[in-house]
């Protein structure tokens, strides 16, 4: 997977730790299984802008939040694979 997927798992990995919630209630809330909430994170898959939203609903946030902060981190921090 690109550079972008592993910087935007990551953000949602420490969102979803901001928050207090495990992999699995936040694949719990979006009717996904939590193996795959796990691969978002890793950077093994990228989401669709639906399973992004419901992903940022459940973390109390927006897509474009987790987008811009992905971004905003790619660009200040590199990524190795």
């Amino acid at each position: 997977m690109d550079a972008f997927e592993k910087v935007l798992g990551r953000v949602i990995a420490q969102r979803r730790r901001s928050v207090g919630m495990s992999q699995e209630a936040v694949a719990f809330r979006c009717k996904l299984h939590p193996t795959y909430i796990s691969q978002l994170e890793r950077g093994l898959k990228s989401p669709t802008i639906r399973v992004l939203r419901l992903i940022a609903d459940a973390l109390g946030t927006s897509g474009s939040e987790l987008l811009v902060a992905a971004e905003s981190e790619g660009a200040n921090r590199p990524v190795h694979e």
